[in-house]
């Protein structure tokens, strides 16, 4: 059932439509962000998450895909079949589905991605054919820093050449400029074209995914441990993005932990160009901002998937949860996520639940954008979010809801939150009652304390709302 409410007060704020902007980063966790943890810098987000709506319970899926497809069609990845539950160069997205970029399209935007796609890696499935009139960047999934191809290309991967511009690939895939800021650079573009009409601009950065690669001044020189010095990065003193003027980097003894600090502070540099780009265009007060991570952290990293890829041991900053990327537990889903609108949405904490499936409905209520009839489509499961906007405090908009989550149908990860109580499991088969593990996250937000064997009403409760959950998957792909 599509929960969807345009507020009657909203109404005189939707005279002049306001540009869309979204920002995602790649494997960012809650603890690699500054206004999150003070060794971290990020002077332009934290800047950002001042002038926001900042969410302290934001989730997304655990993994890049699916979080991506909940984003874009306000609807939970398992409506879409499996293939859409974790990370994929097939296709997951079926042709004519509702998107974020084709509903805004129907309602006179010009519609614009510039970074990763990884909903369907050919040119085939790629972003013109869901909603976005341009797009530039990779079809794929994470690319070389320098090289921007999909893993190793000796390997030949079928995806390995993705670097594009509307679909068409870019002979030499502008090697040697690190990918952060071609995207940086290319929004900034769409930012400065004259604008006869509203835009809507998705830019999913690939920082701070693997692989690890600041060069800096040096691009012919690959990052790596100086040899006079294994504790040091080469051409550490002398890279702008291992020295930030307060000194936190520097300050973090462990080299991979400072590699990855140094990669954060390359992409906040580059979503503060953009936004610079926004206030001297005089745009920015007439601009609606979404920023979130799209899973949580990495943590450990193998190597040698890309040129020059670095196997990487607990380079992450810690986080206050349990779990990490591809994990039900609130690590792998619980991650940083604002809403900026300048002089609209007045700066708050909320402390209600929300996933990124709610920011579709929200785009549409805000810009009075009105959602077709979706016929054999599966309906949006997520919220419009501006009465916690653009009201004072949490207002309860979402008494029943459920952040559903299920994790690749091999490994298999399940979990269901309903309130504070949250179920999870791990293991292959469907879920039987009995196989739960029960957190309380009001007062146990490391989900150490198995309630299960305590509260088996409250387990059986929440059982019953994750099969009514499988049965929409399963509605959802058979109608579709």
């Amino acid at each position: 059932m599509m929960r969807f409410l345009i507020l009657v007060f909203l109404v005189p704020l939707l005279h002049a439509k306001p540009n869309v902007l979204v920002i995602i980063t790649d494997d960012q966790g809650w603890g690699d962000i500054g206004y999150h943890n003070p060794k971290v810098y990020t002077p332009n987000l934290d800047r950002l998450a001042n002038e926001s709506a900042t969410f302290t319970q934001h989730y997304v899926t655990p993994q890049c895909t699916p979080t991506r497809l909940a984003l874009l069609t306000g609807r939970y990845p398992g409506r879409f079949g499996p293939t859409g539950l974790a990370a994929s160069n097939d296709p997951v997205l079926p042709h004519g589905t509702l998107t974020l970029a084709s509903l805004l399209k129907q309602n006179g935007y010009r519609t614009y991605l510039t970074g990763k796609w990884h909903l369907g890696s050919q040119p085939e499935n790629g972003p013109n054919h869901h909603g976005f009139d341009s797009s530039y960047g990779a079809l794929a999934g994470a690319v070389g820093a320098y090289n921007h191809q999909y893993k190793l290309p000796e390997l030949n991967h079928p995806n390995g050449i993705t670097w594009h511009r509307d679909h068409k690939f870019i002979e030499g895939h502008e090697n040697g400029t690190h990918v952060t800021d071609l995207l940086a650079t290319a929004a900034i573009k769409v930012i400065k074209e004259d604008h006869d009409q509203p835009y809507f601009l998705y830019l999913p950065f690939f920082a701070p995914h693997t692989p690890l690669d600041e060069r800096g001044q040096f691009p012919d020189q690959p990052t790596r441990l100086d040899p006079a010095n294994p504790t040091r990065w080469l051409n550490e003193d002398k890279i702008k993005w291992f020295n930030d003027p307060n000194g936190l980097i520097q300050s973090e003894p462990d080299p991979e932990k400072r590699l990855f600090l140094a990669v954060v502070h390359h992409v906040d540099h580059a979503i503060g160009e953009v936004l610079k780009a926004l206030d001297d265009s005089g745009q920015r007060e007439n601009t609606l901002i979404f920023f979130s991570s799209d899973n949580g952290p990495q943590v450990n990293w193998s190597g040698n998937s890309y040129p020059h890829d670095l196997k990487l041991t607990k380079f992450n900053q810690p986080v206050p949860f349990r779990g990490s990327k591809c994990d039900a537990y609130e690590g792998g889903i619980r991650v940083p996520g604002m809403i900026n609108w300048r002089g609209k949405i007045a700066p708050k904490k909320v402390g209600t639940p929300v996933h990124i499936i709610d920011w579709l409905p929200t785009v549409a209520a805000i810009t009075g954008s009105k959602i077709p009839d979706l016929g054999k489509q599966p309906a949006l499961d997520g919220y419009d979010l501006s009465p916690l906007l653009f009201g004072t405090g949490d207002t309860p908009v979402m008494p029943d809801r459920d952040i559903y989550t299920i994790w690749n149908p091999v490994i298999q990860k399940w979990a269901l939150r309903h309130g504070d109580w949250k179920i999870v499991k791990y293991g292959k088969g469907e879920p039987k009652s009995g196989e739960w593990q029960l957190y309380h996250l009001g007062s146990d937000q490391l989900e150490k304390i198995n309630l299960a064997g305590e509260k088996p009403e409250i387990v059986q409760s929440l059982h019953s709302r994750f099969l009514a959950q499988r049965t929409r998957d399963r509605k959802s792909k058979a109608s579709y």
